[in-house]
């Protein structure tokens, strides 16, 4: 039956359709629609669908690290290193002696690298187990890659043994697999300090001069410094070093700046 209220409408052949009830839409029908009155009146307007929240991988997790080690130009030189080709490490504390390390704000650490041969009374024993009741792991590096060196390291407790002739692009997939982490894929510039005494093939000559700046400027000292200590001019001593630094371009290995210099210093045995 239609509403007695409200006529029915003929098309435009005359044929009578259907009256619309003018109260009532079925809850089916109003859920299906989504619709609200637009703010005119009359013609209906579908809700707006909230947006999807977008997905956000997970942070990767970043592992602070400590390096204990006395040479002062390798342990920043290795630091950068570490800041520039390992994003999933982050060094948090660089310690020269024992003493600074464990009295450090940022002391324990997640993991520690321990240089097997730093000049302190303090045995490498103490130093692993110290570490390890701190709920520290422990790495030790050393120039003297000898069975009884390894076998005290991982006796007292380190994760693992690493000879410092290796690359740091090695050492750092250890410290990855050591803490439970898949390797990176970053490109990563390969780096290693040779063991004393041992030659690389592609070192370039240097002059006496040359050397002698090279291993003063590596130490830390500036250009002013380094022609103070040779007792030569200021132009002298930079004119040293750019040759040192031309003569290590013409040997494919570029060291234009004070951090590649160190490095390759490292390289050539040339840090005591």
């Amino acid at each position: 039956m239609t509403d007695p209220e409200r006529p029915a409408v003929s098309d435009a052949h005359g044929l009578r359709a259907p009256s619309v009830p003018a109260q009532g839409v079925s809850a089916a029908q109003g859920v299906a629609a989504q619709s609200v009155p637009t703010l005119i009146g009359g013609a209906r307007a579908a809700r707006p669908q909230a947006p999807e929240a977008a997905s956000v991988p997970p942070a990767r997790d970043v592992i602070r690290l400590a390096i204990l080690d006395d040479h002062e130009v390798l342990l920043d030189s290795i630091s950068s290193w570490i800041a520039t080709n390992a994003s999933d490490f982050e060094v948090v504390l660089s310690a020269r002696t024992w003493l600074e390390l464990v009295h450090s704000a940022n002391f324990p650490t997640q993991l520690v690298f321990i240089d097997f041969q730093l000049r302190e009374q303090v045995s490498i024993e103490a130093r692993v187990r110290t570490c390890r009741a701190a709920g520290a792991k422990v790495i030790v590096m050393s120039g003297l890659d000898t069975i009884d060196a390894r076998e005290r390291a991982l006796a007292a407790g380190a994760s693992a043994f690493v000879s410092k002739s290796q690359p740091l692009r090695e050492v750092m997939d250890m410290a990855r697999s050591v803490m439970g982490l898949a390797r990176t894929g970053e490109a990563q510039r390969d780096w290693r300090p040779l063991p004393v005494g041992a030659v690389n093939p592609n070192r370039p000559k240097l002059s006496l001069g040359e050397l002698e700046a090279l291993k003063l400027y590596v130490a830390g000292n500036s250009t002013n410094e380094v022609a103070e200590l040779m007792n030569v001019r200021y132009e002298t001593a930079k004119t040293y070093l750019r040759r040192v630094r031309e003569k290590y371009a013409r040997a494919s290995r570029p060291a234009s700046r004070k951090a590649d210099l160190i490095r390759r210093a490292a390289e050539d045995g040339y840090l005591q």
